[in-house]
């Protein structure tokens, strides 16, 4: 008697770009837009925007470069990631291991940006770097617990493209009330003002960890990790060590080129980053006109890149996503070697923050869906706190030196040619990302292609 052939199952459908958007309309796929939202938020308090404030306060294009380094506390976060993955929060705990923590960094995060407001350049670089430095750690330490939500809330791949596009939705928003609606409030109200507030719509988070659910229960990270207490030896061997023996176990050869590209994706952006403010105070636009283009032009490419992106990552998957984003990242530093050539042109000025928005949107949704990918169950705070160090760390370093290497560039030139040298040299740096991205998705190829015919 012979067996029947079996069926084979048709294949399952993609998600369309109408179920894309729709899911947004979920309560989990909203909560993480929210929670993208208090993400976003200080960001640039401490970066780009800092460096506007610092600016008209006729501060040293070197010490603005140097203040920047305040943001390495994004790249070393996985120092203390170990904790937020095996230690709850005191009191704040009985909210679950994720929550807790998420609602502690929130309320510091807050404190710390009304601190800022409260100092101002006018008490002094020090202080305000002091701020600024509990501002960028408290908010690092919020990454660390949101991320590992987000990334346990998921179901699937499909429901990992969601809530990734639904985070870096809300991050963006948050990005752009930052560096542009900031800049009306500062008009009105003046700096201080501005930071103040600022620092009290990080309520907007804390409401939105309030009715998010915890997504994994303490014993099923104890199972996943073989349920030693972390304060034992073995324990705490496995809280620092597991997380890097997990994945090179998990990934094998190819974890170092994965982590090479991942360090190397957003390096054009860090290193234009701090210089994007001064340029434009330089260029002779206003604050109002720099917030009213960031506001109209930069949301909808925002919103068009990241939907871009997620709904890429859904159909395509994550490594075609990931090349995608490197080919179209570096755009925006070319754009602004046009602007710095041409000169103030409201068309050109609107075009390039277009390309700009539309780039930062889907390269950011491409890499944050692709190491979300990457990370196992009862590591993922530290895991994912150690792949976004990793995309941060050199780029965070390196733009310290942005303002140093304007000044030598200004040397020998114009200052707009000076500007339009750098924009250019650092769009330059994001070719390696280019070949080690297309290295991996043809390796995975293969490797996609090897299992098929074994299947067969």
């Amino acid at each position: 008697m012979t067996d029947a052939p079996t069926q084979p199952e048709p294949p399952k459908k993609k998600p369309g770009t109408r179920d894309v958007f729709a899911a947004l309309s979920r309560g989990r796929v909203l909560i993480t837009l929210l929670l993208g939202f208090g993400s976003g938020l200080p960001f640039l308090l401490t970066g780009a925007t800092l460096s506007i404030w610092l600016a008209e306060g006729d501060v040293a294009l070197s010490a603005i470069g140097f203040i920047s380094w305040v943001g390495l506390a994004y790249s070393f976060k996985f120092i203390w990631a170990p904790v937020v993955d095996r230690f709850d929060v005191p009191l704040l705990g009985r909210l679950g291991r994720r929550r807790g923590w998420m609602i502690l960094s929130q309320l510091v995060v807050g404190v710390a940006l009304i601190a800022m407001a409260v100092i101002g350049p006018e008490g002094g670089l020090t202080a305000l770097g002091i701020a600024a430095l509990v501002t960028a750690f408290a908010s690092a330490t919020q990454d660390i617990a949101v991320d590992a939500w987000r990334i346990e809330s998921a179901e699937n791949d499909e429901d990992m493209g969601l809530l990734t596009s639904a985070f870096q939705l809300g991050y963006r928003f948050a990005i752009l009330a930052g560096n542009a609606l900031i800049l009306f409030f500062a008009s009105w109200f003046g700096w201080n003002g501005a930071y103040a507030i600022w620092g009290a719509a990080m309520v907007i988070a804390i409401t939105a960890t309030l009715f998010a659910k915890e997504p994994v229960d303490r014993r099923e990270i104890a199972a996943a990790t073989g349920g030693a207490p972390p304060w034992t030896p073995r324990g705490l061997f496995d809280a620092v060590v597991g997380p890097f023996l997990n994945f090179l176990k998990t990934h094998r050869s190819a974890a170092l080129l994965m982590l090479a590209a991942i360090s190397l994706y957003r390096l054009p952006d860090f290193v234009m980053g701090p210089m994007v403010g001064p340029f434009y105070i330089d260029l002779g636009l206003t604050k109002e006109a720099i917030g009213a283009m960031r506001l109209s032009v930069g949301i909808v490419a925002a919103f068009l890149g990241i939907a871009a992106g997620g709904l890429s990552a859904v159909r395509f998957g994550f490594g075609p996503t990931l090349l995608l984003g490197a080919l179209i990242g570096p755009m925006s530093n070319l754009g602004y070697t046009v602007m710095a050539l041409v000169g103030l042109s409201t068309p050109v000025f609107g075009g390039v923050l277009f390309v700009e928005n539309f780039s930062e949107g889907f390269a950011g949704a491409a890499l944050v869906a692709y190491m979300s990918s990457l990370t196992g169950i009862g590591y993922t705070a530290t895991q994912y706190a150690l792949l976004s160090s990793f995309y941060a760390l050199l780029g965070k370093f390196l733009k310290g030196f942005s303002g140093v290497a304007v000044e030598a560039l200004e040397k020998g030139h114009e200052l707009m040619t000076a500007y339009a040298l750098f924009f250019a040299g650092t769009a330059a740096v994001g070719i390696p990302a280019v070949l080690l991205c297309w290295i991996l998705e043809r390796r995975n190829r293969r490797l996609r292609g090897g299992a098929t015919e074994t299947s067969g």
